[in-house]
């Protein structure tokens, strides 16, 4: 957890309640409600970093725990679960941070369960997702079906991808953001995988891929920011 994170309880239908931190800067030009991917939960030090660097850009994050994380379960939950779990998650970052620019998205599986989520229905006061590193199809298995529902999101979309990611080959990658036309930003991580760790050979750093992801994602939320 980062020091300047404020843990809270976010409720969940059916009288549920599951984890959240809100890092917020002073003052906060933008939020992003950051879900995590089906491997770690929101205290996983990449999403941690993630979170702190954009604080340090003036954007807050709002992350939380999918059921299945807060509970320690291995298995994701279903996506209508996983689906309302954001949809609470991002009325909460609203209630708290109102006036303030709101994106949604996150790491893997929590972009994906974000997208669709907004697909189904939007999500209320957001103006685009963010995906960090988007799991198009599992690996050796390359497709484009876990991209359909996108067409359906009419909003902008940014995709952070390394060329390295074996959950999304980049010529695919690219296939799908051709056919989404001007609502979708395509940023290509070079030599990143599915978690943005780079080789050593690289001549590049973890550190600085963090650093890449940051500004891309920075530099987008003013652009698609009226004033920004």
């Amino acid at each position: 957890m980062s020091p300047a994170a404020e843990p809270l309880r976010l409720a969940l239908p059916e009288g549920a309640t599951t984890s959240a931190l809100l890092d917020l800067p002073d003052p906060p030009h933008a939020a992003l409600v950051l879900a995590h991917g089906a491997g770690a939960g929101m205290q996983h030090m990449f999403l941690a970093s993630l979170a702190q660097g954009l604080a340090e850009r003036h954007i807050a994050t709002l992350r939380f725990q999918f059921p299945f994380a807060e509970h320690g379960v291995k298995r994701p939950d279903s996506p209508a679960r996983a689906q309302a779990t954001v949809r609470c998650a991002v009325a909460e970052a609203a209630r708290r941070l109102p006036g303030v620019p709101l994106f949604a998205g996150g790491k893997s599986f929590g972009g994906r369960m974000s997208s669709q989520a907004q697909a189904e229905e939007p999500l209320a006061g957001v103006r685009g997702l963010v995906f960090v590193g988007f799991p198009l199809h599992p690996a050796s298995k390359p497709a484009t079906a876990r991209a359909a529902h996108l067409q359906q999101v009419q909003l902008p979309m940014l995709f952070l991808q390394g060329t390295r990611d074996a959950l999304a080959d980049l010529g695919l990658i690219r296939q799908v953001h051709a056919s989404l036309g001007a609502r979708a930003t395509l940023h290509v991580v070079e030599g990143a995988d599915h978690a943005f760790h780079v080789l050593a050979r690289s001549g590049r750093t973890d550190a600085q891929v963090l650093q890449e992801l940051l500004d891309a994602t920075a530099r987008w939320m003013a652009s698609v920011t009226p004033g920004g």
